[in-house]
């Protein structure tokens, strides 16, 4: 972690301003490249989410190897915070920006403010639609919403729930749509669809509380994420139910783990964050260098076809967890069994 602490601005934003911070450089104080260093800045939406600050971490580390700095912005989920810490990266001139949208429509002119400005822009797990953005990279989202519906089909259920994501999230459409087709292809019938604003998790728990007559009547839940997922099952455990209702989410974050060991998560799907940063960053540096990308996918953004990367998702149940998770190093068998007797 030494080229970490030494190359990386990290701004985290936590509603308090901290000591001798400027609120145009993201509120925190910064470190300064070297002239002839390249510096590439990352604006988060947040890092509620369990698995962003490991995307962070890894992304920080791979741009330093490579040469760079990464001056790191958290907008703690406020769309117009995080509009003006992009503005600011463009005023400070970096050589990229990479963006985990909070609200991607309602970033679009200040996109198109820093393409003008001649700043290539990365698209970090959430598509900015109508930019014509440099580079796309995530998962293949749909093969997520494949995977989740696949786990409920192999329920044997017949009524599901959608719980998911709020629909700024471009990706939430995408894993939808995988997850519906399937659905639709054997006959589940959908019984509610609700979509938890700005990623908020307790909004799924609350979900389950003011609707628990159409949540017994339902087969399994799919939630858009783990963390609602979490949300979820404490509401069903209050009720009794929890490991009665298959949950399925995704991002096999550490609770979600111990969920399914425990048997009241049915699946998630891992999602590879490590090799997601680590090519991203790798993919940052060499448009900061300004050179072209090679790419073998596309994607349209709406207006304009632009550079794809999709990372292969895993899904994830009892089965193989333990190869998966803990053999591969996400999480410790320690920690993932800590709740139970293996």
């Amino acid at each position: 972690m030494k080229g970490f602490l030494k190359k990386v601005t990290v701004c985290l934003l936590m509603g308090t301003l901290l000591c001798g911070c400027s609120s145009r450089a993201g509120e925190a104080a910064q470190a300064q490249p070297e002239e002839d260093e390249l510096e590439i800045g990352m604006c988060f939406d947040s890092f509620v989410i369990e698995r962003w600050e490991k995307d962070r971490d890894v992304f920080v580390d791979t741009a330093s190897s490579l040469g760079a700095t990464v001056n790191v912005q958290n907008a703690n989920g406020d769309v117009e915070k995080q509009i003006e810490q992009i503005q600011y990266l463009i005023d400070k001139k970096v050589d990229c920006i990479v963006i985990i949208a909070i609200d991607a429509e309602a970033l679009t002119d200040v996109v198109i403010d820093a393409k003008k400005a001649g700043i290539p822009v990365v698209c970090y797990d959430r598509l900015i639609p109508n930019v014509n953005a440099d580079l796309y990279i995530s998962f293949d989202n749909e093969k997520v919403g494949s995977m989740l519906g696949n786990a409920i089909v192999s329920s044997g259920a017949k009524k599901v729930i959608m719980i998911c994501g709020p629909y700024t999230d471009m990706n939430v459409p995408m894993v939808n749509q995988g997850f519906t087709k399937l659905m639709n292809a054997n006959s589940i019938d959908i019984l509610d669809t609700y979509n938890c604003e700005g990623w908020k998790a307790e909004l799924g728990g609350a979900y389950v509380y003011d609707h628990m007559d159409l949540v017994r009547t339902a087969d399994a839940i799919m939630c858009g994420n783990d963390d609602v997922a979490t949300s979820v099952i404490k509401a069903l455990a209050v009720a009794q139910l929890a490991g009665e209702i298959p949950v399925v989410g995704q991002d096999a974050d550490l609770p979600a783990c111990q969920h399914i060991v425990q048997g009241t998560q049915l699946m998630t799907v891992y999602k590879p964050v490590g090799k997601l940063a680590e090519e991203a960053a790798k993919l940052s540096v060499q448009l900061a260098q300004g050179q072209n990308l090679s790419v073998m996918n596309s994607i349209s953004d709406g207006e304009n076809t632009i550079p794809y990367v999709a990372i292969e998702p895993v899904a994830v149940n009892k089965d193989n967890l333990d190869e998966v998770i803990i053999d591969g190093g996400f999480h410790s068998r320690e920690d993932v069994y800590l709740n139970v007797g293996e």
